[in-house]
């Protein structure tokens, strides 16, 4: 099935909170998204592509819909869903869901899970989960093996600061991670410890 992508058009902050409760699957693994952050490009301090254009960033520069991965401190790998229009950075990192298909599968790639409930518990275990890997960047997530279906309403959520985002980026004053209250799969908030 795939999404209307001109709704990815807008800018992160926009698009986060309307990926919560879609489902993203690859592979034989499907996960109903219930935590995301948005990450704003060269306005946001937060952001990995606030200096600007560079390899690893150029993916957030690209058509909404794709898939910007990247390694997180040299050895996991986190997955965002490219947003806003093509030439402007922008992104939502997919944060945490809950397992609805594929649940062997995914136990299999996330053996150190003590529950299900821990399976896509953060971004680095929702991509193990899912078995995305780096060479997934600029994946489009209307093609096999990807896909994603978007929730047919917005579903309710909460909002605060972003996970282990510190210096100017970080705090109270960026209030862009998204997520459904009450739901098992949110990670818990972690500010960034102080430099």
């Amino acid at each position: 099935m795939s999404f209307d992508r001109s709704v990815l058009t807008r800018p992160s902050v926009e698009v986060a909170p309307l990926l919560l409760g879609a489902v993203l699957s690859r592979d034989g693994v499907s996960v109903r998204i219930t935590e995301v952050e948005a990450y704003l490009g060269e306005s946001d301090p937060g952001s990995h592509a606030f200096r600007g254009i560079t390899k690893r960033t150029a993916t957030m520069y690209g058509p909404p819909g794709h898939v910007y991965a990247y390694f997180s401190y040299g050895m996991h790998v986190c997955a965002n869903v490219v947003c806003s229009p093509e030439g402007e950075a922008s992104a939502v990192l997919v944060r945490g869901g809950e397992i609805v298909a594929g649940l062997m599968e995914a136990r299999l790639r996330r053996p150190t899970a003590e529950n299900d409930r821990d399976l896509a518990r953060g971004p680095a275990r929702l991509t193990k989960a899912l078995g995305i890997a780096l060479s997934d960047d600029g994946a489009d997530l209307n093609t096999a093996p990807f896909d994603l279906e978007l929730p047919e309403r917005p579903a309710s959520f909460l909002a605060g600061p972003r996970t282990g985002v510190g210096g100017d980026g970080g705090g109270v004053a960026f209030p862009w991670r998204f997520w459904m209250p009450g739901e098992a799969s949110v990670s818990p908030y972690r500010r960034h410890p102080p430099s």
